[in-house]
Parts: structure tokens; sequence; C-alpha cells
């Protein structure tokens, strides 16, 4: 009966009073105090007053129900569809939506609404991925900054390849500690391509120069990056290195020129096959000979094997508390295995160039502390 009076008072009531009276409704409905009866003719009133007019009735109706675990599904559904300003509100907060809800709506609706289920205090590792896959560059911005995100590797690296080229989400992605070592690989490559096609830097030192200063910053960006992740990482960013064909010697050489022992270990098993405790245990204790043949069995060339040997002789003893040393001084005694500063050819060029930069580095690192002082 009160039901009856109420929708021929809404026929004649003013926009706010129906409004008032929507959201009065549905504050009693979310209460759960009321008789089965009532909530019956409670959830016949809401759903009439899902046609009404005005977009603000509909809107009260969501500002209450949005809130409510308790709220009628089948209102929920349909004022989720409704205008942006009313969906809106469902979308950024309602407990009812399930992740088929939440990802049909990424998919098909405008930036505004992908962003505010990217806000959302929750959000599942499956509409994190529909995010990454279809949203815009906006709300991946605000998926990243939502701490509440549930965000698979391979959904970082689907933002990565996606919007890599935008300087604002390539930092946002950065700085995420959440980010995986092969995606976090990507973006630093990317930002050294970004520095490589720069008009200023190529009219300042040329294309060749330009090609080779980006990728020495990408090398000894990828040297740092192997420290600031943990070694269940190192499979994965190898993998990365070794599809964009880096892979290489050199690279190799650099590490453990700079006692990034372990990842050399985890690049010889990915290269080899062989198992990480065989590996482990020939770096750690191993004859020459067995690692020269691990070394040829991982396409290391043969006039490598030696300089490695002496690196990782030393690093053996640093390990084990017999000796004090850094890259600056294995760096030179690698050199010095070739025939020190006289020494020829392209692996001597590597090595000298390694140690200059690790004589630089130092220098400037003890001009700091002098300063600091």
């Amino acid at each position: 009966m009160v039901i009856a009076h109420f929708l021929k008072w809404v026929e004649l009531a003013k926009v706010s009073e129906r409004a008032a009276a929507a959201a009065a409704l549905a504050r009693a409905y979310t209460q759960g105090d009321m008789a089965f009866e009532d909530r019956c003719a409670a959830e016949a009133g809401m759903t009439f007053l899902l046609d009404d007019p005005s977009s603000k009735v509909r809107q009260s109706l969501a500002e209450v129900l949005s809130l409510s675990p308790f709220a009628p599904p089948q209102i929920i559904a349909a004022l989720a569809a409704d205008q942006p300003e009313v969906a809106g509100l469902v979308l950024a907060r309602s407990p009812l939506l399930s992740d088929l809800d939440l990802i049909e709506s990424v998919a098909s609706r405008h930036i505004s609404t992908q962003k505010l289920i990217a806000a959302r205090p929750r959000i599942s590792m499956a509409v994190s991925a529909a995010i990454a896959e279809v949203a815009e560059a906006d709300a991946c911005s605000v998926l990243l900054d939502n701490t509440g995100a549930d965000i698979a590797s391979l959904s970082f690296r689907r933002m990565a390849e996606r919007f890599g080229h935008l300087g604002g989400l390539r930092e946002r992605m950065i700085a995420d500690a959440r980010l995986p070592a092969e995606s976090r690989h990507m973006l630093l490559v990317m930002i050294g391509e970004a520095l490589r096609r720069a008009p200023l830097v190529r009219a300042l030192v040329g294309d060749a120069h330009a090609d080779r200063i980006t990728h020495n910053a990408c090398v000894k960006a990828s040297l740092t990056l192997i420290d600031r992740i943990g070694s269940e990482e190192y499979p994965a960013l190898i993998e990365h290195i070794r599809l964009r064909g880096d892979l290489t010697a050199s690279f190799l050489v650099r590490a453990v020129a700079h006692g990034k022992v372990d990842f050399f270990g985890a690049a010889l098993v990915a290269l080899t096959g062989q198992s990480e405790r065989r590996v482990r245990a020939l770096l750690a204790n191993g004859f020459d000979t067995a690692l020269r043949a691990v070394f040829a069995k991982a396409g290391i060339s043969q006039q490598t094997h030696a300089v490695l040997l002496c690196a990782l002789k030393i690093w053996r003893l640093v390990a084990r508390g017999k000796r004090v040393a850094g890259a600056q001084e294995v760096s030179w005694l690698m050199l010095k295995e070739l025939g020190g500063q006289s020494a020829q050819g392209d692996l001597a060029a590597l090595l000298r160039s390694i140690h200059l930069d690790m004589l630089r580095a130092n220098a400037r690192g003890h001009a700091l502390a002098i300063a600091a002082a």
C-alpha cells in the first residue's frame, strides 16, 4: 500500500524531491532491518526509479547503493550501465560487480570509466590485465598508482610495450617497486633509444657516436639493474637480454669484471642448459679446464676464457675474505692478463674502457666524499 502511494507521489514530485526520496529508500533498504514484504516493495520502488527521466534521481540511488554489499544486484547492474555520472559511482565503488563486469566495462567504456575502475580500492589480477591490455595510458597511470591493485608480470610488460614511449608513464613504471626486471630493462632500453633519436644529440655528436653512446649507456644501465633485483629474477632478465641480442661475450666480460658472478652463473645456465647447481659449483671451486668447457658450450670465444678465469679467481678470494678488491683492480688484472696497456684488439679495448670507467667512478666518489666531509 505504501509503495503504491509512493509511486503515485513520484509522478508529481519535483526532481529534488524525487532524488531525496530515492536516497532515503535506498538507505532504508541497505540498513537491512526491513520486513521481507517491505524489502520487496522497496526493490520495486527502486526499480521504478531506474526509469526516472532525471539522472539526478538515479545518481542519488547510485550514491547509496554503490557502497553496500546488500544492494539488489539487478539494480546495481542497471546503474552500472547508466550515464557516466551515474555509472561512475557504481563502477568505482560497488563490491557487487564481478571481475567480468569490470573487464567488460574497461573494454567498452570511455577513458573516464577506465580510470574509475583502475582506482578501485581492490583490483584483481584479471582486471589489471584487462586495463593493461586495452585501457588508455591515463588509466594505466591510475592503475600503477593504486597500491591495492594486483598486477601480474605480464601486465607490466604489456604496459611497457604499449606506453614505454611516453615519458610520464615510463617514469612511473620505473619508480614502481613491483616492476619485473625484464620490463625494467625494456624501459631502460627505450630511454636509450629516445636519447639516440633526439635531434640535439645527433646534431652534437653525429649518428655513429650517438649510437655508440646509447649502446654503452644501455649496457651500464643493465649492469646497474642487476644489483637492484633479486637472483630469482635473473632468468627472466637474461632471457630478455638474450632475445634482444645483447647477451654477448663483451656483456658477460663486463658483468664478471664488475663482480656480477651470480648473474654470470645464471647466464651460463641459460646458455648451456647445465644445471644451476653444477654451474655454481664450478664457479666456486671448479678447475680451469672444466670452466673453459662450460664457457665454450655457452658460445664464449676462447680468447676471453683467460680473462674470465683471472677475474673469477680474484672474486673467489674476495668472497672467502682472503682478499680485498673491487672492479677497478679486477679490470686492471684482466687487462694485464692480455699484456697490460699495450695490449691490442677488441677485448683489450673493452677491458681498458671498463678500467677507465671504474677509475672515473671511484675518483668521482672520492671527490664527493671529500666535499661532504
